[in-house]
């Protein structure tokens, strides 16, 4: 396919359901950029972080709203789902509602508008469910539906399936027309801004919550830098284009799926090496089998299973692995995109390692804008140390006390010399918090406060990392 860069897209409306997230924002500032007439962030969520902008607000689960994004528009990004990963994936409902309600509302809309162009966002795991794959193709078959560990994959699959029996689909009035679809199944996605992976991957990093890596080293997976995502779907609007002179039939893109990635699978622990070690932070040396991943999967299911009235609550931690987590990084699986670069022209422009330095780089400015601290072991035993250390010196001989006076009175020998540490320690910690509060309002001016109540709370093991920044 051979067209020209901004083909189809100048002077045209589009959509972007999910279009106030990481790869949606990428793609509406994309179209403008090339010219298009309008662009419809359609979305849940009433900002984007990645532009201001960005206003549309919408749910894909209500016809009305579907209804006044998709009226007049000339092609359809669909973007937005749900349940992707942690908490979400155990929110069986809201997934369901999402991924294949809401998919179902935007094929009524685009038959009913007679919008002629829809690109639908998937995933690998319609086809990936745990076993291994290695540079797999379009031609591989979907994954079987009742055999899917998470409800995700599932109803990607079955959105997916509903999106391309849609294509070549004839609108209404029977005027010759007809409704092209096609969909974009991308690698894991990263790069500068990235919300849903990365984020839970450094703030567990950051906690010491890291404790071993899944699988042989051997085993790979694929990734794509965002550009290259949004330069792929872009494409694959092109490809669904019935106008173009001297072309002849259905669109080269009409009914297909396409794998897209940046062509270079790696293990998952190993991409991710040079983020956490540039944000100071350990990768796992310790290794768990994939069988034993799924155990330590199922049991946080469970318990999380358990927990659901309050999965959407923010105080509730994400879990640490669930099954189908475990398959994405334990397991073997990359795709071959060479259909996307014969058909649609897809060549990666960003180099995986130009786009792991941009994320790198973002991340590192990240972390010098927000506080930094210890990993959870060094809250435990500051927190349990002196809340234990008051305890003795001042509780009465209840659940624990007795054993932990006794253990003290060993090594102070006098209920006055324990009574008098604590005070010192109080004290010292309160001078502490006040050196870090003064501190941090000339190097880090915006966290202060937040400075001197985490080092009031957890004395040197806090203001270690205040020294460092101010060092640096």
């Amino acid at each position: 396919m051979h067209l020209s860069e901004n083909e189809g897209i100048e002077a045209n409306t589009f959509v972007v359901t999910g279009g106030l997230g990481f790869v949606g924002s990428a793609l509406c500032l994309e179209l403008v950029r090339r010219g298009a007439r309008q662009v419809r962030a359609f979305d849940l969520r009433l900002t984007s972080p990645w532009s201001d902008d960005l206003k549309n607000h919408g749910d894909l689960t209500r016809k009305k709203d579907v209804d006044k994004a998709l009226r007049g528009a000339d092609c359809v990004f669909h973007l937005a789902s749900y349940g992707m990963s942690g908490k979400e994936m155990l929110q069986f409902g809201r997934v369901d509602e999402v991924n294949i309600s809401g998919t179902c509302l935007v094929l009524e809309a685009c038959l009913e508008f007679e919008i002629r162009r829809l690109v639908y966002a998937s995933t690998y795991n319609v086809v990936f469910g745990g076993k291994e794959i290695v540079n797999g193709n379009e031609s591989l078959p979907y994954f079987p539906i009742d055999d899917h560990v998470d409800s995700y994959g599932r109803s990607k699959s079955i959105a997916e399936q509903l999106i391309l029996k849609h294509n070549g689909r004839p609108f209404k009035k029977n005027n010759g027309k007809r409704l092209y679809t096609c969909t974009i199944r991308p690698a894991a996605i990263y790069g500068p801004g990235e919300e849903r992976h990365f984020p839970r991957i450094v703030s567990f990093a950051k906690l010491g919550l890291l404790p071993f890596k899944i699988g042989d080293s051997n085993v790979k997976t694929d990734w794509v830098y965002v550009d290259n995502l949004v330069l792929a779907i872009i494409l694959a609007s092109m490809g669904l284009l019935d106008d173009i002179p001297n072309k002849v039939g259905h669109p080269v893109a009409a009914g297909q799926p396409y794998f897209i990635s940046d062509g270079s699978p790696i293990n998952s622990f190993e991409f991710l090496r040079p983020l956490l070690r540039s944000l100071d932070y350990d990768l796992p040396k310790a290794a768990l089998s994939v069988s034993h991943a799924l155990i330590l999967g199922r049991m946080f299911s469970a318990i999380y299973t358990v927990l659901y009235p309050w999965l959407n609550r923010w105080w509730l931690p994400e879990p640490l692995i669930l099954p189908a987590e475990v398959y994405k990084v334990g397991v073997t699986h990359y795709f071959s995109f060479l259909k996307a670069r014969e058909e649609l022209g897809y060549v990666p422009m960003v180099s995986p390692r130009e786009g792991m330095a941009a994320t790198i780089s973002y991340w590192q400015e990240r972390k010098r804008k927000t506080l930094d601290g210890p990993n959870i072991y060094a809250w435990l035993f500051a927190v349990v140390g002196m809340i234990s250390l008051f305890g003795v010196a001042f509780l009465p001989d209840i659940g624990p006390v007795p054993l932990l006076r006794a253990i003290s009175l060993f090594f102070f020998r006098s209920m006055w010399v324990i009574r008098a540490v604590f005070v010192l320690s109080m004290a010292a910690h309160f001078g502490e918090g006040l050196y870090a509060w003064h501190l941090a309002k000339m190097v880090d001016p915006a966290n202060a406060r937040a400075w001197f109540w985490q080092t009031f709370a957890l004395g040197f093991f806090s203001l270690r990392f205040l020294l460092k920044r101010a060092k640096s």
